[in-house]
């Protein structure tokens, strides 16, 4: 994996082409050190894989044994805490000060389809596929996916994506929400530069600000969800005007 900083933008590469982006627990661990990397000007991170594929998930060879399989063997609370390391590489891609998007083209297999929900924003190219495909291997989503999904998708939606691993063409993706667009596959670099500089242009505390509402929102009543935008409203004019 590769990190690189221009200003206010991070770009995070997934970088083994030759086996479609497959992840590994040391790739997570690289990912998750990312986040203690980024400058203090960064805003906008941009995710995405080199060559044809975003990431086909989880590499098979791991299942071999290491990290992944010594699970089993260790106890139950030990075990948790090695995954907690594991989600820590995704979760940091919802931070607050942070708008985080996807890139897409090709396959968003497994831990591939949770790097994507991860971030905030995802643009796919036409000739992505999604798919949430570790029920194949008897796995269970570990990686930060299933909230999102559902926040995405909705539970009846979600659940059957999740229990068939079925693949899901880009222009059903956007169709049910999974993405905020898609463009032809030459367009997608085009695409996402275009959608950073949007974010870029606009004010960066009122952008926190607005994030932090939204992500809040399903969990509080109308009568909190008011407070907070009350709240928030009085700190900007403050921060604008006091």
């Amino acid at each position: 994996m590769r990190l690189e900083n221009d200003g206010p933008v991070a770009t995070v590469t997934l970088c083994r082409p030759d086996v479609l982006n497959a992840q590994t627990p040391d790739m997570w661990r690289l990912l998750r050190n990312f986040s203690r990397e980024l400058t203090g000007d960064v805003r906008v991170v941009v995710v995405r894989g080199e060559g044809r594929a975003f990431s086909a998930g989880l590499d098979r060879a791991v299942l071999g044994g290491g990290d992944f399989t010594d699970l089993a063997a260790l106890p139950d609370d030990e075990a948790a805490d090695r995954i907690a390391g594991f989600q820590e590489a995704f979760t940091w891609l919802r931070r607050p000060d942070l708008i985080t998007i996807a890139a897409v083209q090709g396959h968003a297999i497994g831990a591939g389809f949770q790097l994507a929900l991860a971030c905030d924003l995802r643009i796919l190219a036409d000739d992505a596929k999604l798919s949430m495909a570790e029920v194949t291997l008897g796995l269970v989503p570990d990686l930060g996916g299933t909230k999102r999904l559902v926040e995405l998708v909705g539970y009846a939606r979600a659940l059957e994506i999740c229990v068939t691993g079925r693949r899901i063409a880009a222009s059903e993706a956007v169709a049910m929400g999974l993405a905020n667009i898609v463009v032809p596959a030459a367009e997608l670099t085009s695409a996402t530069a275009d959608l950073t500089a949007a974010v870029l242009a606009s004010n960066r505390d009122a952008v926190i600000e607005i994030k932090a509402l939204l992500a809040a929102a399903a969990d509080r009543s109308y009568a909190d969800a008011d407070r907070a935008e009350r709240e928030a409203q009085v700190r900007r004019a403050e921060d604008l005007f006091g």
